[in-house]
């Protein structure tokens, strides 16, 4: 589009390229769309599953100003961004979920095997076995007796927190209550501040009201508490308040975006510094959270050290006991 290739032919161009069917047969139907009188827009609008609402108006807002190609570049570029932000803290947070996961899996074996046979060879003996090795046979026994109830219980109450929180108003609570949380909380609350500010940015370039671009930023927030809050600061923005006012009220949005948007309202730029507050915000939760995995390895690595040792030490300590005897 932006070299000047008609739609309907970018469109013809996207369908000959795609490698998947689905994905052919999506933009033969939207080119079809087009080609029968409709909007590029509207043809979108066709498809929610694939395309949300904030495609939908931020192409529309690009047909109506004339400037389609770069409103699409923008929608690229913003896209892009995000998925780098999310493809980011997944890898901060995939290996501590490995660590963990093996460590618990190693538990799990030497507490229900390794423990019952050192139990089992000693059971025999009259002699009172070291206090660490008594603890650890009966966690074993505990285990072994009880473990499918605690994974029952595991299971049900996975399924009470996912039924709980199918509800919108403990749903809210439960958002609210995870942003107060030491630094989970705070990271939470940058990485929706930046979407939002992002989003924003983009919509208002794009042309489109910012009523509407407020409605629809905020759709695009996971943590339904800040979301109430985007929807609150709405309200005030169309009984007449300045943007910057409405999200300086809102106490669960970083100041860093209030700041921002008062200085975009005061040199007329508001989308520009938008996007310097979400890409500002972006980049604090990056670090954090590369800060938070780089903690968090040591300690895992650490803490089931620290097991296996008192697992060993409890297998040991009636062997060293009995040598000592023999001797």
């Amino acid at each position: 589009m932006s070299s000047g290739l008609p739609l309907e032919r970018a469109l013809t161009s996207l369908s000959d390229e795609a490698e998947k069917a689905p994905e052919r047969e999506l933009v033969a139907t939207l080119r079809a769309e087009v080609n029968g009188g409709s909007s590029f827009a509207k043809a979108l609008s066709q498809q929610p599953r694939e395309f949300s609402s904030i495609y939908v108006a931020v192409i529309g807002a690009g047909e109506q100003s004339g400037n389609l190609g770069l409103v699409l570049e923008r929608l690229a570029d913003d896209l892009e961004e995000q998925q780098a932000l999310k493809a980011k803290l997944i890898g901060a947070a995939l290996y501590p979920a490995i660590v963990s996961l093996v460590a618990v899996v190693i538990v799990l074996f030497l507490v229900t095997y390794v423990v019952p046979q050192v139990a089992h060879v000693f059971a025999g003996s009259k002699r009172a076995l070291p206090l660490l090795t008594v603890i650890m046979i009966g966690m074993s026994s505990f285990v072994r007796s009880y473990g499918w109830l605690m994974l029952v219980a595991i299971v049900i109450g996975a399924i009470g927190a996912r039924l709980a929180l199918a509800n919108a108003e403990f749903h809210e609570k439960f958002d609210a209550a995870w942003l107060n949380l030491p630094i989970l909380g705070r990271l939470s609350r940058s990485y929706n501040a930046a979407r939002f500010g992002s989003t924003l940015a983009m919509l208002a370039a794009a042309g489109v009201p910012i009523l509407k671009a407020l409605q629809a930023a905020a759709e695009t927030l996971s943590n339904r508490a800040m979301r109430r809050d985007a929807q609150e600061a709405l309200v005030l923005v169309r009984e007449g308040a300045p943007l910057a006012s409405a999200l300086a009220q809102k106490k669960r949005f970083p100041p860093l975006l209030a700041m921002f948007a008062r200085l975009g309202e005061q040199t007329g730029q508001l989308p520009v510094m938008l996007q310097r507050a979400a890409k500002q915000l972006s980049t604090e939760v990056q670090r954090r959270a590369m800060q938070l995995a780089t903690l968090l390895e040591p300690l895992l690595i650490v803490a089931m050290g620290v097991v296996v040792m008192l697992i060993v030490l409890a297998v040991l300590m009636p062997i060293i006991q009995l040598n000592q005897l023999v001797k």
